[in-house]
């Protein structure tokens, strides 16, 4: 085999690769002869077929697949031969496959940088941690109660803010109708959220057995993209009133919703707003650590897979437009300057998936079996009455399985980051913990503001090949 480099630029390599005419030969015989001996055709004793009969036959598929493997091979022994690392797929054109001359085709391809590793006793980072407080549970446990709300029919009047009426409606937009937009035997709380804004103060004072024309605009953006920023008219009559009746706090509302009693409520609410906190204060670390790695990372990046995670991240934006959905921050931005915008987020998020993955080959950091088998099992769970389906899919579907082991890893890298920069840990309040670092003081949370759901994520995980 005779190699020559026709391109060095940067992580950019490319070769012309000849191999002679006669192994390529010598391959594709030895196929047709395995063939023979294998095949079972009308009026020929099994494994005794004539050659000329296979080549015949089967002749023009062997001899592209002894083409395949010869190049496959043959680009793969340039690789080994050169130390060569490969981060995207190499491409290959074949200049010749007459079977009377070298077989002779071009690779070109991207390497993997070389990558010093960072100071990483030289990184910062403070860690905040905080605890819920007995005024968050308090919320919760008011949340909570409130939720769990009765409707008690009420004698007809004016309806005030808070009370609930059952109502029939009809929507139009310039004067046609449009779909959603119309419902029956609705409980609409006077003033409460759920509708579109404006639409639920307007019932104030409406009685049952009166009817009202209501004017109200949706918002931008809406979910539904014909309808964002319209304003619509609604034909509403109200057929009954009723009053919410909250529970108190107790024992026998704790016992309904699955607790023993109050207290094991309160024990619960308390374990899951501090896991939540625990989680936040992850995040937060995990945005210092990347950010600190980033600015260490200074080495070039394949351009192949820049490219392959701008195209992920554009396919996601047009899509989410599609929707309506638009970053307040992008609005108002041309294609030019987000695609810009993107690609650097692109880049980062590469620079720094090939820097954790370099740590991680480095110190022989590996995600085992049995980790890999808990996160399919952590995900089954999140599908209740599913797991063994789920699980039935990840054993059907070893590459969704593999999916999983990404995330585990990045999480393995950080931690082993962890252990060597120098982590500062400080107490604060759960709001504070709770509060972007960018955003102001002041700006409420999920944690904060009392509410038992998980926060989504903040920050930008890198992406490890």
């Amino acid at each position: 085999m005779q190699v020559t480099e026709t391109l060095s630029d940067g992580l950019k390599r490319g070769y012309s690769v000849v191999v002679p005419a006669a192994d390529v030969e010598s391959r594709r015989s030895k196929r047709l002869a395995e063939l023979g001996r294998t095949l079972r055709l009308p009026g020929f004793r099994p494994g005794k077929v004539p050659t000329t009969v296979v080549k015949q036959r089967y002749g023009t598929a062997v001899a592209a697949e002894a083409v395949e493997q010869s190049v496959s091979e043959a680009t793969q022994q340039v690789l080994t031969e050169r130390g060569l690392r490969a981060a995207t797929q190499p491409k290959v054109e074949v200049v010749s496959t007459d079977p009377a001359l070298d077989l002779e085709f071009k690779v070109e391809l991207e390497l993997f940088p070389e990558i010093a590793m960072p100071d990483f006793s030289a990184i910062e980072i403070a860690r905040l941690k905080a605890e819920p407080s007995e005024e968050q549970v308090a919320r919760a446990m008011q949340d909570i109660a409130l939720r769990q709300r009765q409707l008690v029919a009420e004698e007809p009047r004016p309806a005030a803010k808070g009370d609930f009426l059952t109502i029939d409606f009809t929507g139009t937009i310039d004067g046609k109708p449009f779909a959603g937009g119309a419902g029956s035997d609705f409980d609409v709380e006077v003033g409460g959220a759920g509708f579109i804004p404006g639409f639920t103060d307007q019932l104030e004072g409406l009685a049952p057995g009166e009817s009202r024309t209501i004017e109200a605009t949706f918002p931008e953006p809406y979910g539904v993209a014909d309808l964002a920023g319209k304003r619509a008219s609604f034909d509403v009559t109200a057929k009954g009133l009723k009053r919410a009746v909250v529970p108190p706090a107790d024992d026998e509302l704790a016992k309904k919703i699955g607790f023993e009693d109050l207290n094991d409520l309160k024990a619960g609410l308390k374990s899951r707003f501090q896991h939540e906190l625990d989680q936040l204060g992850r995040l937060r670390v995990k945005r210092q650590l990347l950010d600190a790695l980033a600015e260490r990372a200074s080495f070039a990046v394949p351009q192949g897979m820049v490219e392959a995670e701008f195209n992920q991240i554009w396919q996601r934006l047009e899509a989410e437009r599609k929707q309506g959905k638009v970053e307040e921050e992008d609005a108002g931005k041309d294609d030019e300057t987000l695609k810009a915008e993107y690609r650097a987020i692109a880049e980062r998020r590469v620079r720094l998936g090939l820097l954790l993955s370099e740590i991680g080959r480095t110190n022989g950091i590996s995600v085992a079996e049995d980790e890999l088998t808990r996160a399919m099992r952590a995900e089954a769970a999140r599908y209740p009455g599913q797991e063994q389906k789920i699980m039935e899919f990840f054993r059907k579907n070893p590459q969704a399985a593999e999916g999983l082991r990404g995330p585990i890893f990045e999480e393995k890298v950080i931690d082993f980051v962890l252990e060597l920069a120098r982590v500062t840990d400080s107490t604060v309040s759960a709001e504070e913990l709770a509060r972007d670092p960018e955003t102001p003081a002041g700006t409420a949370s999920p944690v904060a503001s009392g509410t038992p759901e998980a926060p989504s994520e903040a920050g930008e995980p890198a992406s490890v090949p």
